[in-house]
């Protein structure tokens, strides 16, 4: 089989493809070249899919062009991965009913009886070809042949945790209650994702799974995320919380493959910058908040610096002056009022917040079930500062938060041959508005809707700042809680200066798209790192 494409995924990733259809020998090659190129210089993470692979990389410091030649190279080199991870996992379905909803309809539709179905599904081995969509949700296949079903016409808005269902020549199993439009046969007593546990996910790319029909099963009741435990040093007491006030660092790095999200702030540089004014780690835990934000008591004289959205954050009335360390004594509390521009603002106690980690990072991933939103009555507690806090205000340049207007730069691709010439042209002459249906998952753009080649794309993984272009030609750009897969076209990819601007645009805001090139995403964000980091050295020395 030879090497499809290599392809820049914007500028800190590199897509690999194999073939145009699904295959195991595809598959395989996908994951054999994620293996191998994992220990390269300069790659951070592999990420294999149903016929593809993802390499993150280091823009600042990868050799980009080595690291494509080598790719390349091997991609025609390998011999496909057919032994995977030598895993064979045992997966007890019951079948049928209220366990699966669409099983005489899927059989229906076959001219199969439901017991044939059953037969063929549980006839063998599925290769797990990748994990995407929610966190541990496995891609398996292929299917028999008299088994490849249609997904649903219109998709269920909550499909139980554990569904088996089928789609196409694949079939799954959903970690954790979420939306979804495949076909359900089943439902397993297995926990196959449980973010309490030290390893949260229980399949890996290349494991086999053999399903076996049970005639009953409890099934296990969704499991509430219990409150944080009192902190050793308490530093806030919530006494409102806001409409969506969460923990946040920098996200947690190197679970893409398991279909784990960094998570993480949606303003990496405001939460930095909060962290680095307030003298701590630029990596340390924050609060992160949207209007209308949370009222938060001290229960101890701290140094605080919010930044990121102008909220009107204040101090028993008197307002805060952003983007620099105030001082809150015991008793005071803090507020936030009327939304005067962007999106996300961060709060920032000198030490740092304490907060429980789960695969190496405090941040809240509330749909994957990691950590919850702040709730009345909760004690926040803080570590033990470092460094510095900066004594002057940040120079008003590292200050970007958008009002009315936003220009994003953008890097064609990596599916350019799914949009017309002068699609893509239009959609860099166009105005796009953020809608109300933007989320931390994805920020949903309207506007002239663009035309696309309307056929089904197998599903390949992605970062944040991937512009996806479902069938109704409305822009999604994923955004840190997105999925790490996803089966539409990307007419393009936000460079990553620039994905905090997007992060921080309000419903209505305009959005205009400028393209641009790796080389030049890579030298902004240069500039921006090296001024950051020159905030960095001047608080050590302060």
């Amino acid at each position: 089989m030879s090497l499809t494409a290599v392809r820049p995924c914007g500028d800190r990733a590199i897509l690999v493809e194999f073939a145009d259809e699904l295959s195991t020998d595809a598959n395989g090659r996908a994951r054999a070249l994620a293996r191998r190129m994992r220990d390269v210089p300069g790659v951070l993470e592999t990420v294999p899919a149903l016929r593809s692979a993802l390499l993150i990389i280091d823009p600042l410091r990868a050799d980009r062009a080595a690291i494509e030649l080598t790719a390349a190279d091997l991609a025609t080199r390998l011999l496909p991965d057919t032994t995977g991870t030598g895993r064979v996992i045992d997966v007890p379905v019951v079948y049928g009913e209220e366990a699966g909803a669409d099983l005489d309809d899927v059989a229906a539709a076959l001219n199969l009886p439901a017991s044939e179905v059953i037969a063929l599904h549980t006839s063998g081995e599925f290769g797990v070809f990748m994990l995407g969509f929610a966190p541990g949700f496995p891609y398996m296949g292929l299917l028999p042949q008299p088994l490849e079903a249609p997904r649903l016409a219109t998709p269920r808005l909550r499909v139980p945790a554990g569904s088996v269902a089928i789609a196409g020549v694949l079939t799954g199993i959903y970690p954790l209650q979420t939306p979804g439009g495949w076909a359900l046969v089943g439902r397993t007593p297995l926990r196959i994702y449980d973010p309490r546990e030290p390893d949260p996910i229980l399949f890996r790319p290349g494991d086999r799974v053999r399903f076996t029909q049970v005639s009953s099963a409890q099934f296990p009741a969704d499991r509430i995320t219990a409150p944080p435990p009192l902190p050793s040093r308490p530093a806030f007491e919530v006494i409102e919380a806001g409409l969506f006030t969460t923990m946040q660092d920098l996200g947690r790095h190197g679970y893409r493959s398991l279909g784990m999200p960094d998570a993480g702030a949606m303003d990496p540089d405001a939460l930095r910058l909060a962290n680095l004014t307030a003298g701590n780690s630029p990596a340390a835990a924050a609060l992160e908040c949207t209007a209308p934000g949370p009222a938060l008591r001290a229960l101890d004289d701290l140094s605080v610096a919010v930044t990121g959205a102008d909220l009107t954050a204040t101090v028993d009335g008197t307002a805060i002056e952003m983007w620099r360390t105030v001082r809150v004594r015991a008793g005071q509390v803090i507020r936030f009022g009327a939304p005067h521009s962007g999106m996300w603002a961060y709060v920032a106690p000198a030490g740092g917040i304490e907060a429980r980690t789960v695969l190496g990072s405090a941040s809240t991933y509330f749909s994957g079930g990691v950590g919850r939103r702040l709730e009345r009555g909760d004690i926040i507690g803080v570590g033990v500062r470092h460094g510095n806090p900066l004594a002057t205000p940040l120079p008003a340049q590292m200050v970007r938060i958008p009002k009315d207007e936003v220009t994003v730069h953008v890097i064609p691709g990596p599916q350019g041959e799914w949009f017309q010439d002068d699609v893509v042209e239009a959609f860099f002459t166009s105005t796009f508005r953020v809608t109300v249906q933007s989320d931390r998952a994805g920020i949903r753009l309207d506007g002239k809707a663009i035309s696309r080649d309307p056929r089904e794309m197998l599903s390949d993984a992605m970062l944040p700042g991937a512009i996806q272009v479902p069938p109704d030609g409305r822009p999604i750009v994923i955004m840190v809680d997105g999925p790490t897969t996803g089966g539409y076209p990307k007419i393009g990819v936000v460079a990553t200066v620039d994905l905090p601007l997007l992060a921080q645009a309000r419903p209505g805001t305009r959005v205009r798209f400028v393209q641009t090139t790796v080389e030049r995403a890579v030298e902004a964000l240069r500039a921006r790192e090296t001024a950051v980091q020159d905030l960095q050295h001047k608080g050590r020395s302060e």
